[in-house]
């Protein structure tokens, strides 16, 4: 009785497993957040803590960049002169940082945008949408709103609808822009966020734009006049840990290039970052950080309106400057992580095989006596398809060797051990 009982667990068990797997493929995998073993092991160290700075220095002590954000060795910084820097430890709030010299693929885009190209960014328009949302929408500037944080309306909503306008007023760029709310500001907004993105990967963007603002206490460090407007640039951050990191790190280059040029250091630098940030999606998503919640939000507006003229350009929406042959680095718009579909093809395997096999064990219950003949059966077809195998691998006696064979060999054996025994005796 306790055998069956068991056997029926077990069967119930195996077709709750496959089911949900089934389930997972089939509807659960377009939300699924990518691997991230930082959210596993604590749930209590929020990615960006508003108040927080990290100083990053380099060999001689001098200060490169001040981050709001979890800070570990071998994140990487490239500035907008192209220097490039990884971290190599951090030691509570100070981090320390290698060169690696400059970066070739960010100064080959820059030395590509000259005048000339720029002057013909205007000639040709193509169609295309840019998709922007916010992660963290309760992320407000003190100066203006009165606190870091609204829930589910912070002015970062306002920063939004700003860059937004630009692309659509000024560059004729068609935007698709969600405005659902992802509180609270925790590890799990990138997991409620993905729904969102997964959303907008529905009218085929040619890019996603998440739109943050630091947390640093300094205002002076995103402070600045650009264009002859007072303004608080930006920065790009790129997540390390996602198959597109490479992609989304050239569309980086580029946009920094770019917007540079156009308006001169709109965009402080490009931070790789430990995370995934939902960049596994497509290979032109990125996040960026206009400004700090001690900057007024008009600033940060003013920012992200000058980082937009670059956007459609950097697309080709709008007859942006393209690479000729074996000149700058590739960025292919659209598109998602590759090699999924081989694991998806293998999860199908074990969802089934957990599921039929949970129903061969249910209906096997009824009847032990049903079960066990059953495996035997198995076992005895599986034994015939092994027969063949097992005869080559036995070895065949020699000829004349028999049971007389196996007695002359035990009989030489003990003749060995006897002479052993007279041997050590002497």
């Amino acid at each position: 009785m306790r055998s069956k009982i068991f056997i029926f667990t077990l069967g119930i068990g195996m077709m709750m497993m496959g089911l949900g797997v089934i389930n997972y493929l089939t509807a659960g995998s377009a939300v699924a957040p990518a691997w991230n073993e930082a959210a596993v092991v604590s749930q209590e160290d929020v990615d960006h803590v508003v108040g927080t700075a990290v100083k990053i220095a380099d060999e001689k002590g001098n200060v490169i960049s001040q981050v709001c954000r979890g800070v570990v060795a071998g994140d990487e910084i490239i500035n907008s002169e192209g220097n490039h820097y990884r971290i190599t430890r951090v030691d509570k709030d100070k981090a320390f940082a290698k060169s690696l010299g400059v970066d070739k693929d960010f100064l080959a885009w820059n030395d590509f945008l000259t005048d000339d190209r720029l002057a013909m960014a205007a000639a040709t328009r193509k169609q295309g949408t840019v998709g922007v949302y916010h992660t963290h929408t309760d992320e407000a500037y003190v100066p203006t709103d009165g606190t870091e944080s609204v829930p589910f309306k912070g002015g970062i909503y306002d920063v939004g609808k700003t860059l937004v306008q630009r692309l659509r007023e000024k560059n004729g760029t068609e935007v698709a822009y969600d405005k659902t709310p992802h509180d609270p500001h925790d590890n799990a907004a990138y997991q409620r966020s993905r729904r969102t993105a997964m959303n907008l990967l529905k009218q085929n963007p040619m890019a996603l734009i998440d739109v943050h603002r630091d947390g640093i206490p300094d205002p002076d460090y995103y402070r600045a006049n650009v264009s002859n407007e007072d303004v608080s640039k930006l920065r790009i951050v790129v997540g390390r840990q996602n198959p597109n990191m490479q992609a989304n790190l050239d569309f980086a280059r580029k946009m920094m290039a770019y917007a540079n040029k156009v308006h001169p250091k709109i965009v402080k630098e490009i931070f790789m970052a430990k995370g995934n940030y939902n960049q596994d999606l497509m290979p032109t998503a990125i996040l960026i950080e206009a400004g700090t919640h001690t900057n007024t939000k008009e600033e940060a507006e003013r920012g992200v309106a000058l980082f937009a003229d670059a956007v459609p350009a950097v697309l080709g929406i709008q007859g942006g400057p393209t690479a000729p042959t074996g000149q700058g680095p590739t960025v292919t718009p659209g598109g998602g992580a590759t090699g999924s579909g081989a694991w998806k093809a293998v999860g199908w395997i074990v969802g089934l095989s957990l599921l039929l096999g949970g129903g061969f064990m249910l209906m096997s219950s009824g009847s032990l006596k049903g079960l066990r003949e059953g495996l035997a059966g198995f076992g005895k077809e599986f034994t015939n398809y092994l027969g063949p195998i097992k005869k080559r691998l036995v070895r065949k006696p020699l000829p004349g060797k028999g049971r007389a064979g196996k007695k002359s060999t035990e009989e030489a054996n003990q003749a060995a051990i006897d002479h052993r025994n007279d041997v050590t005796e002497d």
